[in-house]
């Protein structure tokens, strides 16, 4: 049937927004739909069926789809490990480190891998919605693009660019995106759509219709701020400092750990109406909390040292001397240990002693664990721990005393097992218990279904529909085009 790729005019304009409503809603229309993202960088990931990694937001997307997500729909990820160098999962599985100098000089292999990728899916889905990455109008890494207009060259896709209005300036940059880009590339950009937006759209038709005037390409929608419409959160531009609610709540402090991954881990716990959840970096804070969790990290050791820099790591083992509830998922688990031991260099190297808040030794092996244990729990960690002292059963890790620790992500989107765990600290704490109404799976559904009524409301379907269909309209060149 088609395609289409939709970027944006920056990064966090609402691509994986739209992309995840799109794919919704073309699935209400009985469309087989497939998302696809040649290249994402994110520290937050999950687990597929088989075994392989892709992003967050691109699983997220496929749940939307109705599509049983794999490797194909993401199969370039970077996962930053420091400011200037990325691990890299291709097609679901490790693949090495990259420099960001040598990632210009590696993305030829990288494009083909990404190429066969969307190929394949484009073979068995009768329409792929691609998102671009950052800005296609990056005219310092257009050579080099597999992820922008380099995807639209490759697939002969009709671009449509999403803007911020939030931001100010959205016409500006819109015009802009479009006027640096090359006539080749120009001639594919279809048409824009305009992202939380809040007011009277009447008093943005004036705008609308100069950028029409200007560009010889329409907007094709005008989509509403929804600002309490969480989607997994992939990004740490997406974390609030702090998230809290009015009344006799109880309080969950998350360390914002400087290289924090997976903390799509907190998201079960924010839905519960009885819980108020904030990230944070202050001890006071941490000691005040009723929960604090620390969550996943892309760099264990390191994360560690700042946590004692800071005085966090003081913080939350007086918590823990004092019997006040205190859990760590995966990075922070290891944390919370004895000892962790990198002997193949994996992250550091070397060693380091952990917390010593609970009885586990962490050792990093060669090769990554990818893992789907339960029903909503996934493993993606080098760190092995072992259990070396007295500590009853808890799932995917082990307790001690009021000290909770799990190598799983994902365990507390489980309803049975949210439930539990909070009417324990509710207990410990003296705060309301859950009542264990709430599915997090329900409300997940319910909020895809949402963003589908708003790509069906506030966007012109008919047209999208036939760019699908029928690929890029004829459009004029608009100087100065790429330098």
């Amino acid at each position: 049937m088609g395609s289409l790729l939709i970027a944006g005019t920056t990064s966090d304009a609402g691509k994986t927004t739209v992309v995840t409503g799109l794919c919704r809603w073309l699935a209400r229309q009985g469309v087989r739909v497939a998302p696809y993202k040649a290249q994402n960088m994110s520290n937050n990931s999950m687990v597929c069926a088989d075994g392989t990694e892709i992003g967050r937001a691109q699983w997220i997307q496929a749940v939307a789809a109705g599509a049983e997500p794999e490797a194909a729909m993401n199969p370039v990820l970077l996962k930053p490990g420091s400011d200037r160098r990325s691990h890299v999962v291709l097609m679901g599985e490790p693949w090495g480190e990259l420099s960001a100098r040598g990632f210009l000089t590696e993305r030829t292999e990288l494009a083909k891998a990404a190429f066969a990728a969307y190929d394949d899916l484009a073979s068995r889905y009768d329409v792929v919605i691609s998102e671009g990455a950052g800005s296609p109008a990056e005219i310092n890494l257009r050579q080099s693009d597999y992820v922008n207009m380099g995807l639209a060259q490759h697939t002969r896709a009709p671009v449509v660019v999403v803007g911020d209005i939030d931001r100010g300036g959205v016409f500006a940059s819109m015009f802009g995106t479009v006027a640096l880009l090359g006539a080749a590339d120009q001639a594919l950009i279809s048409g824009f759509l305009v992202n939380k937006f809040r007011g009277d759209v009447s008093l943005l038709q004036p705008g609308i219709d100069m950028l029409a005037s200007v560009t010889g390409r329409p907007t094709y929608g005008v989509l509403p701020w929804l600002p309490e419409l969480w989607l997994d959160s992939e990004d740490a531009l997406d974390i609030p400092v702090r998230r809290t609610a009015p009344g006799d709540l109880l309080t969950i402090a998350v360390v914002r750990f400087p290289r924090i991954s997976n903390f799509t881990d907190l998201d079960a716990l924010a839905v519960e109406p009885t819980n108020s959840v904030f990230f944070t970096t202050s001890p006071g804070e941490v000691r005040d909390a009723d929960l604090v969790v620390l969550p996943g990290s892309r760099a264990t050791s390191s994360d560690l040292e700042w946590l004692r820099s800071l005085g966090l790591a003081d913080a939350v083992a007086a918590r823990v001397a004092a019997g006040r509830p205190v859990l760590g998922v995966c990075g922070g688990y290891q944390m919370l240990g004895a000892t962790i031991s990198d002997p193949y260099g994996v992250e550091s190297g070397g060693s380091s002693t952990g917390l010593g808040l609970l009885p586990v030794a962490t050792t990093f092996a060669r090769e990554k664990t990818l893992a789907r244990p339960a029903a909503t729990a996934y493993e993606i960690h080098h760190g092995v721990v072992d259990v070396i002292g007295a500590a009853e059963e808890f799932p995917g890790g082990c307790r001690s005393g009021t000290t909770w620790g799990t190598i799983w992500h994902g365990l507390l989107d489980d309803d049975t097992a949210r439930h539990a765990f909070l009417t324990e600290v509710a207990a410990l704490t003296g705060k309301p218990a859950p009542d264990g109404s709430v599915s997090f799976a329900g409300l997940r559904e319910e909020r895809l279904d949402r963003l589908a009524d708003m790509i069906d409301e506030y966007a012109d379907t008919a047209a999208l529909l036939h760019l699908i269909e029928h690929g890029p309209p004829p459009v004029p060149f608009i100087p100065p085009g790429a330098p």
